[in-house]
């Protein structure tokens, strides 16, 4: 079973899906005009603003649920194992992609926005509602709909429960699967209290843990001020395949570096697009930038820190491509799996007693807030394909859930992250297709937006008067205004 997941993985994680990628970047980017540099200061103090109402939440809550989901388990194990497969240049090519990445986040979170609909009480969009009203192509929605529901409620929260039984087990010697009981029991307290309670729970716990994690990272990187130079410049030259003992394994940096900082910051992915729909704002432009904004405290903060920690003090070993069980550089003891435990090294290098329990609580809450991003994303997928809103399709979407969460703290680390693979990569696939076909409104919305901002207006959205058909809500939401 674990070579049939492997070998999926491989066929998902092609070298097509890492060109289309790059691709959907460097398109997005120069249609946007590079908004992820022109329209920085605007995202951050769009990010504050706007108010939360009975259907819908606020642009930082909204923020806040979309970061609990790109800052995880990435961050740490992610950054641990993209450096172990492609070296330290795997590292730039996850810039590369968080950078051109943003431009992919601003177009699917203001598609999000504009298809977006109000079910249950509440403001549901995604995917697989502006495929079906934008591209009215109902069966590419329903596959959307689909695969991202088996995704995060099946594939992906193993990698997270994964990593923080993995962390937990080495900082405490707890057995992991008493740490599965303990993160089952704390998940379904949240998510049977619905998006509301998700949001207030990552609206607080988010900020804290970036801020504790950074924290600790900058006190590092500052201990080895005069080493970041080389850091940096180790890291370029490797990207590049110029390093002598990392030229071997050039393809190998491009191809993790894009495959885990995808995985990390979901830019494309086709999961953020679902908190983007929940805000509540007045122009669908307003919420696509800051989820633009969210792809660089992922990757260039977040990411970044963990990379030069480890880097700074030799705590990662590189596997050779070719050879099982060989290493083209090895600083740690060959029995080190990569992950938690490349990190937990590095902050225990210059914190001895802290390091591995340290990581071991940063993890828990990275990883547990992701998971309860995945639980949003699948549910509103579940809305989108269970329109009567059945109780028993959301009471067994909650326990396959649960059920997965507690199989990942079980299994091995590999067979995580494959799974893990195999879901972000198909997800990929279908949303990067559907946003290329589908960028006009994104684009109109955007150029709409700054013309109003020219005029000293608080853009208010107009779907009619740009050309933008089966914009259903915001038709009404004009008329209301209106009225």
């Amino acid at each position: 079973m674990e070579e049939i997941i492997s070998e999926a993985k491989n066929i998902v994680w092609s070298t097509p899906l890492v060109v289309l990628c790059l691709f959907a970047g460097v398109y997005f980017s120069i249609a946007t005009k590079f908004l992820q540099v022109t329209h920085i200061r605007e995202m951050i103090k769009l990010l504050f603003s706007g108010e939360s109402s009975k259907k819908g939440v606020t642009s930082f809550q909204a923020f806040a649920i979309a970061i609990s989901g790109r800052v995880g388990t990435g961050n740490i194990a992610g950054v641990a194992t993209a450096i172990a497969a492609g070296g330290p240049g795997a590292i730039f090519w996850m810039w590369v992609i968080a950078l051109l990445g943003s431009a992919s986040a601003y177009i699917e979170a203001t598609l999000g926005q504009i298809y977006k609909e109000v079910k249950d009480g509440q403001y549901r969009g995604g995917p697989a509602f502006y495929i079906e009203r934008g591209l009215r192509v109902k069966w590419f929605a329903l596959l959307f709909a689909v695969v991202t529901i088996a995704s995060t409620a099946l594939f992906l929260p193993g990698v997270q429960s994964n990593s923080i039984a993995l962390s937990v087990e080495e900082a405490f010697n707890f057995p992991t699967w008493v740490t599965g009981v303990g993160v089952c029991l704390l998940l379904a307290l949240i998510i049977f209290g619905g998006v509301k309670r998700i949001s207030k729970v990552a609206e607080i716990v988010v900020p804290f843990m970036a801020l504790a994690y950074v924290l600790m990272a900058v006190i590092i990187i500052f201990l080895n001020i005069s080493e970041v130079p080389q850091m940096l410049l180790l890291i370029v030259r490797s990207a590049f395949g110029m390093e002598e003992m990392f030229a071997g394994i050039f393809g190998s940096a491009i191809a993790w570096g894009v495959q885990r900082g995808i995985y990390s910051n979901e830019a494309g992915q086709g999961t953020a697009p679902h908190a983007a729909a929940a805000a509540e704002v007045s122009h669908p432009a307003k919420q696509g930038l800051v989820q633009a904004f969210s792809v660089y405290v992922d990757t260039l903060f977040v990411c970044t820190a963990t990379a030069l920690m480890i880097l700074f003090t030799n705590s990662y070993n590189v596997k050779h491509p070719d050879n099982e069980g060989q290493f083209i550089v090895q600083h740690l003891d060959a029995t080190t799996e990569a992950g938690p435990a490349f990190t937990q090294a590095a902050i225990a290098h210059h914190f001895p007693t802290v390091g591995a329990p340290f990581v071991a609580i940063s993890l828990l809450f990275f990883a547990f807030t992701t998971i309860m991003a995945y639980y949003y994303i699948a549910e509103t997928n579940l809305s989108y394909l269970d329109r009567k809103g059945s109780w028993w399709a959301l009471l067994a979407l909650r326990m396959v859930l649960l059920l997965a969460v507690f199989y990942g703290t079980i299994k091995s680390a590999q067979t995580a992250w494959d799974m893990g693979d195999i879901g972000v990569g198909l997800m990929a696939w279908i949303n990067i297709i559907a946003i290329l076909f589908l960028q006009r409104p994104a684009l109109k919305a955007l150029k709409d937006y700054k013309e109003q901002k020219k005029r000293k207006k608080d853009p208010v959205f107009d779907p009619e008067k740009l050309g933008i058909r089966n914009a259903d809500f915001w038709k009404e939401y004009k008329n209301k205004d209106q009225r």
